[in-house]
């Protein structure tokens, strides 16, 4: 059940961030597409490190928050049922593997569009919400005994709920 709730609180952190990254290249842009993208590293060095951070923290890697999550929702769906927990673990490859190869095109990868070399890095109010983000998502990766102690008495209380039997 905590693998749950973490899992809220974690993809909150990064699915805001990686939206934000979104943000600032449309708004930079004027498109969502991958293919309007490349070596956007050479242009916006402080917005591609924090790209592939959260891109990589939606990966699951340790020491990010979604590595906590991920470990706790695979390893109760082991609990619950083997083929289920592997269903889970599979579905984690597929995402990291688009994730990566998104960041690879985007960040990495070769131009194929002219407007790429006109673009400006983060400025000082995107840089500071996205740092905010990443602070958070690599502090709950190393230590997310804050989130998941506030959650315990909660989550206790629920499982009794639970198994009391509603048969009365």
């Amino acid at each position: 059940m905590q693998g749950g709730i973490l899992t809220t609180i974690s993809q909150g952190f990064v699915s805001a961030a990686l939206f934000l990254c979104i943000c600032v290249l449309s708004d930079r842009m004027h498109s969502r597409q991958i293919a309007d993208y490349g070596d956007v590293v050479n242009k916006m060095p402080k917005f591609a490190a924090l790209f592939v951070l959260f891109s990589t923290a939606n990966c699951r890697p340790p020491a990010t928050s979604g590595f906590v999550r991920e470990f706790m929702v695979i390893l109760g769906a082991v609990k619950f049922n083997f083929w289920i927990g592997l269903l889970a673990a599979t579905a984690l490859i597929f995402g990291a593997a688009y994730s990566l190869w998104m960041v690879k095109r985007v960040v990495f990868g070769a131009v194929t569009n002219d407007n790429v070399a006109q673009l400006d890095d983060l400025n000082k109010r995107e840089f500071f919400m996205l740092s905010v983000l990443a602070v958070a998502v690599i502090a709950m990766g190393l230590y997310p005994a804050p989130f998941t102690d506030a959650m315990q008495t909660s989550v206790s209380d629920l499982l009794k709920h639970v198994a009391v039997s509603k048969a009365i």
